[in-house]
C-alpha cells in the first residue's frame, strides 16, 4: 500500500532543536532547518498528508502554555504557505513524563490523528523523527519509520538505537522525503 500519511516530529526536523533542558517556548527562538519548506512542499504535491506529531514538556514544567505553542504552529502555517507548503494537522503532549498514553513513545497521539483522519492506518502511514521515543512510537503502532540523524550536539541519548531501529536513515527531513517519499 502507498504511504498516504507522514507523521513528522517537530524539534529537530522541522526546526532546530534546542540543547537538551532548553525549550522552544516562542517563535523566534524557532529555527526552520534548510530544506524543509521544499520538503513539506514535496509531500503536498505528492498527494500526502503531513502530520505532526511533539511532545511539549515545557507545558507541564510551566515554561510556556499551549496557546504559546498553537501560535508557534500557527506562525509556522503562515510561513509554509509562503512556500506553497502546509501542515494538515498539529498533535502535541503537553503532558510530563509517564503522565498520560500520548507522549511518545506512547502512541498517543498517532491513535487521536488516526482518528480523525479515518483511512489513516499504520499500513499507509510512516514516522519521520529525530529520537528513539519517536521510532518506539512508530514501531509500536506497527507502521514504519526514517531515522534524522540530525546535528550530533544536540541528540537526545539512544540515538544510535533509534538509527538501528528505524527502517531508514536520512540527515535531514529534504533528505528523507527525497529518498524515500517523492
Amino acid at each position: 500500500m502507498q504511504l498516504r500519511y507522514v507523521f513528522l516530529d517537530r524539534d529537530g526536523v522541522i526546526n532546530r532543536k534546542p540543547q537538551e533542558g532548553e525549550y522552544i517556548d516562542r517563535w523566534d527562538k524557532f529555527q526552520i532547518l534548510p530544506g524543509v519548506e521544499s520538503a513539506i512542499a514535496g509531500l503536498n504535491r505528492s498527494g500526502r498528508q503531513a502530520i505532526v506529531v511533539t511532545n511539549q514538556r515545557g507545558i507541564a514544567l510551566g515554561l510556556y502554555t499551549a496557546l504559546d505553542v498553537e501560535a508557534i504552529h500557527n506562525r509556522l502555517q503562515e510561513h509554509l504557505r509562503r512556500h506553497n507548503a502546509h501542515i494538515d494537522a498539529f498533535y502535541f503532549c503537553p503532558h510530563d513524563k509517564n503522565q498520560c498514553n500520548c507522549r511518545k513513545p506512547r502512541t498517543g497521539m498517532l491513535e487521536q490523528a488516526f482518528h480523525d483522519f479515518p483511512e489513516a492506518s499504520p499500513a499507509n502511514s510512516i514516522m519521520i523523527g529525530d529520537s528513539i521515543s519517536d521510532i518506539q512510537a512508530a514501531r509500536a503502532c506497527g507502521m514504519p519509520s526514517i531515522f534524522i540523524a540530525g546535528d550530533p550536539a544536540t541528540q537526545k541519548p539512544g540515538a544510535d538505537q533509534a538509527m538501528l531501529m528505524a527502517d531508514s536513515t536520512a540527515a535531514s527531513l529534504w533528505d528523507a522525503v527525497d529518498r524515500f517519499l517523492i
